[in-house]
């Protein structure tokens, strides 16, 4: 099994930031996805490196078993307890450390390295439950892109992960990088193990029209100056479609409205919604007539 170095597949060096890491993977991801990249299978395998690199970094325990032990780090608590049972048998292991080999070569038949049997023998080779041994699979994580729209809806979609294709279904009101977790849609587990857990994280794209904080949504509405003296009615927009707003006579700049139950749905509470925060935009006329412009004197001269 050749060493892969997570860092190079990232793009940053062992010194990264948390907030780095995180940072690499979403350039990346985006840049290799299959999506983007339908006939690349070039592309189909960098992501899904770029997918089991991040897997391992994003965690910082899973990173530092990474740093100590490589590629073998799934193997770390089994490795130190087999190092200690040596230990207390009175072999002993003094001077040696592991952070000087970046991975323990290839796996044999019982899944574990050559490096592990010529390190422990054969006696520690004995306590693999009578030679066979069983690692539950890795986990995979990836993104799925969202519009606003997508996330106010429950919907299914369909996704692919390593040339699977699975149907899930999204939730409305889910978040923007919300996770969830998949039971059993990881790597398969070895030797009847089970297999390793899938978690996708939710990516809500910018909307053009509303902002959402919470479960709630905000607007600008532009009205013209004689809706903001006189008062009216207003057409706004909402996610399920325009409704009519009263305005009231005197109604200033930048004031604000409250639509209840027009916001965003509330996640996996059915019936339940935000609201819809609207903040007005006085819009002041520009071309007047003579007529007009007398008007606003007098009215300057009276007030």
């Amino acid at each position: 099994m050749a060493y892969i170095d997570y860092y190079k597949v990232l793009e940053i060096s062992k010194t990264a930031s948390q907030d780095d890491v995180k940072k690499a993977y979403r350039k990346l991801a985006r840049k290799y996805h299959p999506d983007l990249n339908p006939q690349d299978t070039s592309a189909h395998k960098k992501f899904q490196e770029i997918n089991e690199a991040n897997e391992v970094l994003s965690d910082p325990e899973k990173r530092k078993k990474y740093d100590e032990y490589g590629e073998n780090w799934k193997h770390a608590d089994q490795f130190e307890q087999a190092r200690q049972q040596q230990q207390s048998g009175g072999l002993g292991d003094e001077g040696f450390t592991y952070q000087n080999f970046g991975g323990f070569g290839d796996f044999n038949g019982d899944g574990y390295s050559d490096f592990f049997e010529t390190l422990f023998g054969n006696a520690g080779a004995g306590r693999k439950s009578g030679g066979t041994s069983a690692f539950k699979g890795r986990d995979y994580s990836g993104e799925v892109h969202l519009t606003l729209q997508q996330a106010a809806k429950t919907h299914q979609q369909t996704i692919e992960v390593n040339d699977k294709k699975l149907r899930i279904t999204v939730p409305a009101g889910i978040a923007n990088e919300q996770q969830i977790k998949l039971k059993g849609q990881g790597e398969p587990g070895a030797k009847g193990a089970s297999a390793g857990d899938l978690f996708l994280t939710f990516i809500i794209q910018p909307d053009p029209v509303f902002k959402r904080i919470g479960n709630d949504l905000y607007l600008d509405v532009t009205m013209d100056l004689y809706t903001a003296v006189l008062g009216g009615e207003l057409l706004v927009n909402t996610l399920d479609g325009q409704v009519k707003m009263k305005v009231k006579p005197g109604t200033q700049q930048g004031s604000k409205a409250r639509l209840k139950g027009k916001g965003f749905p509330v996640y996996k509470k059915d019936g339940e919604f935000g609201d819809l925060i609207v903040t007005y935009q006085v819009q002041i006329p520009s071309n007047l007539t003579e007529k007009q412009r007398q008007l606003f004197q007098e009215l300057q001269q009276n007030k």
